[in-house]
């Protein structure tokens, strides 16, 4: 069925009205389906502000593991995404059996697991963190505690430069923010004297050392809302600009460029994963009710300890 957007979207919006549904977009998924959206966030943004919503119907438009999670938290609504194969590469590089066997290989390490992680890994965790909260978190624990912290790499390096800690890093990454240019970047600071740098912790330590602020998505939003300057150079996925241009439009937002174009189809700073989210998807997601998200009682019970673990820190 080939229907014009705006058609998508008036049918969207009668299905979700019809089946008492909700949308959820994440910052990183298209414009257009960001526009649909009754929330806009980070993962588990969405996920605890839809432990709030009176609705039988969740649709989340992200990818996997953000579905998985918004589960955890309402196990009695049913919860839909678009596309099962819109995965993640960080996800994707720490499988449960793997960090189960390293676990096994240090017994007495606490393990804290970014929240961009499958629920089996969940399961596996002590407390679960964001990049917003994850200094907050691993600062609480205690000074002699030994940490496994995984999946990604360069946010661990991060939380270990700004926590004085020395945790055992899982070797993962996002592979959108891991390939940020710095010659691109030095060359766009050069271009555009005393203009701010904000980067996500996800980025390697050479684009960080090179950044003015570094933050999770909804805090490098928020910074720019709230900051008088008029430009800024922007190293995270791309999708956020949507919502940076929305909230300022008098302000101009330079992407930072990437520094290889190999991958599954994308050669720019765009999540291709997110963007597997489109208007036809979510309109067969809803008149369907699938696919759905289902994760088993076990695997939940064990995984909401350790999410519940991190509200309570936070």
């Amino acid at each position: 069925m080939d229907l014009e957007k705006k058609e998508y979207i008036d049918k969207i919006k009668s299905l979700a009205r019809e089946k008492n549904a909700v949308i959820f977009a994440h910052y990183y998924t298209r414009p257009e389906i960001q526009e649909i959206a009754d929330f806009i966030g980070d993962s588990l943004a969405l996920a605890q502000q839809a432990t709030r919503v009176q609705a039988d119907i969740l649709v989340m438009c992200g990818v996997h593991f953000m579905g998985e999670t918004m589960k955890i938290l309402c196990p009695d609504k049913k919860v839909l995404i678009p596309d099962t194969a819109a995965g993640c590469s960080l996800a994707d590089s720490c499988k449960a059996e793997d960090l189960a066997a390293f676990k096994a290989q240090h017994p007495d390490h606490k393990v804290v697991s970014y929240v961009n992680t499958t629920a089996e890994v969940k399961a596996l965790t002590d407390v679960v963190v964001t990049s917003s909260n994850a200094k907050k978190i691993v600062d609480q624990l205690p000074k002699d505690a030994k940490i496994i912290f995984g999946p990604d790499h360069n946010l661990g390096s991060y939380i270990n430069s700004v926590t004085g800690r020395d945790m055992l890093l899982w070797n993962g990454a996002c592979h959108v923010h891991s390939r940020f240019s710095l010659e691109a970047l030095l060359q766009l600071k050069k271009e555009n004297p005393g203009v701010e740098v904000l980067a996500h912790p996800e980025c390697k330590g050479p684009i960080l050392a090179q950044s003015d602020v570094i933050g999770s998505t909804k805090a490098l939003l928020e910074h720019t809302i709230n900051s008088p300057a008029k430009r800024f150079i922007i190293a995270t996925e791309s999708g956020i600009l949507f919502e940076m241009q929305r909230a300022c439009p008098d302000k101009e937002f330079i992407p930072v460029p990437p520094e290889v174009t190999e991958g599954i189809g994308c050669s720019c700073n765009e999540c291709e994963y997110m963007r597997m989210n489109t208007l036809e998807k979510v309109y067969n997601c809803l008149l369907h009710e699938s696919p759905e998200i289902q994760v088993p009682k076990e695997t939940a019970e064990k995984a909401i300890s350790s999410i519940q673990r991190m509200l309570e820190m936070s």
